[in-house]
């Protein structure tokens, strides 16, 4: 039994290695899921060592060696699979040969097989899709204990004389085997610990950066000022709980809350070698108040000891800096300079998605310029026109249809919103309308069929005018009969369908043919409610144009104040 002592003083050792290797790159890689060549590469050469030097520091035992190696190749195997725990195994078993004795055949085999018993372990979890089950003790402790009875029965099969072998054996077999398996076992349990550290602090980190980004991001969206930064600087350090934040432009510092705010003020110029290196360089510094102490250029008094500077950037432009502070009586967290750098990151996108918004409301606005312009000059024109000759005969008419066209135009250069409610798309439409009837006489006739649940959809403005026009130029004009015009917004399933259909069939271009007016209706449409929705033309030659516009109602947006019920 004294045998059994030595071995369980060996797990001193075994624990000393454990915690090293816990807290080596290493760690990162024992995910118990599928790893990559590189990160096998890295685990083969750590195990490995692991067994060679349990091999060394193995007791001489009648021209053997009793010893821990089997931990190594096991726990590769388990870890890693088949192929990894044979490559340790076969490693550590070659030197072991390399060493000889009467057994050193026998071991050089049975540590090899030894992988692979711990890879077929591993196999046999993936298939039951219980990879966490990989760092469980008493699956290390199982595997390690049918590996080292293996390897007993090996060196009773394969060393000779058979008598040596059998009194080695009896001697070592149940030394070995619980020290091996107990070995193995704390070896994936202080892995396993410190794995489930490593993962409530991701998890911590995870959740409070989601929070700061979920109560901040929308003050971003109103732009980078010193309004938005004084609600950001407040909102961080409530969740990191540093000393102090700081948010800076180029120039000056924006806002800044916490310790050391009697001389560090909004409206400051940035003044510390640390922001002004962030912003010159653009990279991260890091002064951690022992290398590097934070030197207060204002003031000797400064409570402040350590500082993370992480520059904000806007398309690949530095525009500001965020700065986290703790005092000189405290250690700067490694989470917080994790986080320091995530927020950064987080807010330079949003920065930038902030820019692609305002671009965006700019091009909205060009769209919506370029729509007004659109109106047929002629239009203008032919109505004046139109209500010159009908003063002569009746001026109330003539009245009415001024105030038509007064209303048309206000409403034109009126619209700035993106969107209108289909009902006041209608309206406008129809004062259009009302001078192009005046202007056709009884050779136009119009007749509208729209849903009342339809009136409050929200669609974008200038929608429907463009597709009422174009019915009239190109249909009702080129026909010496009565044309007509029909107008129609219904439901079919979970489309909302808009359509303009004439009665002439003059004008049949596909839609990539179409003017520059039916184009951006399109785009306009698809960029709302998405590719689902747009324009589509059908044409029967000399028949009908029908322009139609499909909206999916489960994306549709509702004014429910114009809807009648």
């Amino acid at each position: 039994m004294p045998l059994i002592f030595e071995l369980l003083q060996q797990m001193a050792m075994i624990v000393v290695i454990a915690y090293l290797f816990s807290k080596s790159p290493a760690m990162n890689y024992l995910t118990g899921e599928r790893l990559r060549n590189r990160e096998k590469l890295i685990l083969y050469f750590t195990f490995t060592l692991f067994s060679i030097l349990g091999t060394y520091t193995g007791l001489p035992i009648q021209g053997a060696i009793a010893n821990t190696r089997a931990i190594g190749a096991v726990l590769a195997g388990l870890i890693g699979g088949p192929a990894l725990g044979v490559s340790v195994g076969l490693t550590a078993g070659i030197h072991r040969f390399s060493l000889g004795g009467f057994t050193a055949f026998s071991c050089g085999i049975s540590t090899t097989t030894e992988g692979l018993i711990g890879g077929l372990i591993h196999l046999w979890l993936m298939k039951k899709n219980n990879p966490e089950q990989v760092f469980q003790p008493a699956i290390a402790f199982g595997a390690t204990f049918v590996a080292e009875v293996t390897q007993m029965v090996l060196i009773l099969l394969l060393s000779r004389p058979f008598s040596d072998a059998l009194a080695l054996v009896e001697m070592i077999a149940l030394p070995m085997i619980l020290a091996n398996s107990v070995g193995a076992a704390l070896f994936i349990s202080m892995v396993r610990d410190q794995k489930r550290v490593r993962d409530k602090v991701g998890a911590m980190f995870s959740s409070k950066a989601f929070t700061v980004a979920d109560r901040t991001l929308g003050i971003l969206s109103r732009g980078f000022s010193s309004e938005s930064a004084k609600e950001m600087v407040e909102i961080i350090r409530q969740e990191t709980g540093v000393g102090a934040v700081a948010i800076t432009d180029r120039e000056k510092i924006l806002a800044f809350a916490g310790i050391g705010d009697d001389h560090h003020r909004p409206g400051n110029p940035v003044v510390t070698k640390w922001s002004q290196l962030a912003l010159s360089e653009n990279k991260v510094v890091f002064a951690n108040g022992y290398e590097d102490h934070f030197q207060c250029p204002l003031t000797d008094d400064c409570p402040i000891g350590s500082v993370l500077v992480v520059p904000l950037q806007m398309d690949q432009e530095v525009v500001g800096t965020i700065s986290l502070y703790e005092p000189k009586t405290k250690l700067f967290l490694s989470i917080n300079r994790s986080f320091g750098e995530g927020l950064a990151t987080l807010y330079s996108h949003q920065l930038l998605r902030s820019r692609y918004e305002e671009q965006k409301s700019l091009l909205v606005r060009s769209e919506l310029k370029l729509i007004q312009a659109q109106v047929n000059p002629h239009f203008l024109f032919n109505a004046l026109n139109t209500i010159r000759a009908v003063v002569r005969k009746d001026s109330d008419r003539a009245r009415d249809l001024l105030l038509e066209l007064s209303n048309f135009f206000r409403t034109n250069l009126k619209r700035t919103s993106d969107t209108v409610t289909l009902e006041e798309e209608i309206a406008h439409s129809g004062a259009y309308l009302e001078i192009e009837k005046a202007r056709f006489g009884k050779r136009l006739v119009v007749e509208m069929e729209i849903d009342p649940q339809l009136k409050g959809l929200r669609v974008p403005a200038f929608t429907l005018q463009p597709l009422i026009e174009n019915a009239v130029k190109h249909g009702v004009a080129s026909l010496l009969d009565q044309g007509y015009i029909w107008v129609r917004a219904y439901q079919q399933g979970r489309l909302a369908l808009i359509e303009v259909e004439d009665n002439a069939g003059c004008y049949c271009k596909p839609l990539e043919s179409q003017g520059l007016g039916m184009k951006l209706v399109d785009k306009r449409v698809k960029n709302l409610y998405g590719n689902e929705a747009g324009l589509s033309v059908e044409c029967v030659p000399q028949e009908k144009t029908l322009i139609r516009v499909t909206i999916p109602q489960d994306k549709g947006q509702f004014d429910d104040s114009s809807a009648d019920c």
